[in-house]
């Protein structure tokens, strides 16, 4: 069999050595859209990760049997054409909800006690020339018996619910498609959810109802102080918006996800007068390295299937 993975360089150092008891591997640490029709001329089996497998890659590669989405969101599949050529395919789920989860409460924690802040407070000798044992500077708060509001509750907003209710946290959520139904946790309107919550987590996928879901009404919306994480897909939340937003209002905010990834310069979040206020991380909730192991070990399992 004849396996050719495309974006490598997304799996980090995670080994990718399970793929070489199929037969013949060819690995590529990145492949543009240009490059993909001559990389899989001769695949029976593709592996991607965000490169698009679209109709004219296919017709480009007729022994092609299994397109392998080492990922959730199977958006980049042209699944019409994989179907009308009777191509296979196969993604993975619930790998990373663990490390999600994780990421979350490591950006809330971060935003809610002042981490940088009191960081620098230190490093920068300033604790050292306090008169008492302890420098109060900027207010934080405990987390027990504040609102949490989950926008989107799917495997890992269920997972955020209960990791959050351990802490103390009341929990109530908003679902993006108007179908989820869960009687363990508050359901309510988004407008109740922003107005209410202390902390606001989002989970959900980008879609035409999600889109720009958190822009300048929302926003102002917020409680002040309140925190707003988004561990979803970048464009629920209005970039534009929340750049002027945040300097005019004490909200907190934490993104693992832009609209476009990488970030690109120049930003409008990037020029904020109130830097404290943002946190960024460069879509690397999913990256710990079990999940990454996880999907690796769930792709072969998902080859070994055919």
């Amino acid at each position: 069999m004849k396996i050719v993975l495309l974006d490598t360089l997304t799996y980090g150092d995670t080994s990718l050595a399970g793929f070489d008891a199929f037969g013949e591997v060819t690995a590529y640490l990145t492949t543009s859209a240009d490059e993909t029709p001559e990389r899989v001329r001769d695949a029976e089996v593709i592996v991607t990760n965000k490169v698009v497998i679209n109709d004219a890659v296919m017709e480009a590669a007729p022994a092609l049997k299994l397109i392998c989405v080492a990922a959730t969101g199977i958006n980049n599949i042209d699944h019409a054409a994989a179907l009308r050529r009777g191509i296979a395919v196969k993604n993975v789920a619930g790998y990373s909800t663990d490390a999600v989860v994780q990421h979350t409460f490591s950006m809330l924690f971060y935003l809610m006690g002042h981490s940088r802040y009191y960081d620098e407070y230190v490093k920068n000798g300033e604790w050292q020339r306090e008169a008492v044992f302890a420098h109060i500077g900027p207010s934080f708060n405990e987390l027990h018996g504040k609102t949490w509001g989950i926008i989107g509750l799917g495997e890992i907003g269920r997972s955020v619910a209960s990791v959050a209710r351990v802490f103390g946290a009341n929990i109530c959520y908003y679902s993006t498609s108007g179908k989820n139904e869960n009687g363990e946790f508050e359901k309510t309107t988004l407008s109740r959810l922003i107005e209410n919550s202390d902390v606001i987590s989002i989970h959900a996928p980008l879609n035409a109802s999600t889109e720009n879901l958190i822009s300048h009404s929302e926003l102002l919306q917020m409680k002040d102080g309140a925190v707003l994480l988004n561990l979803g897909r970048g464009g629920i939340v209005d970039e534009d918006a929340l750049s002027v937003i945040i300097d005019v209002k004490p909200i907190f905010v934490g993104l693992d996800v832009l609209s476009k990834e990488p970030m690109k310069t120049p930003h409008p979040l990037l020029a904020i007068k109130h830097p404290e206020r943002l946190y960024i991380t460069p879509h690397i909730a999913w990256t710990s390295c079990e999940a990454r192991e996880r999907l690796i070990a769930s792709t072969i399992d998902n080859i070994r299937s055919i």
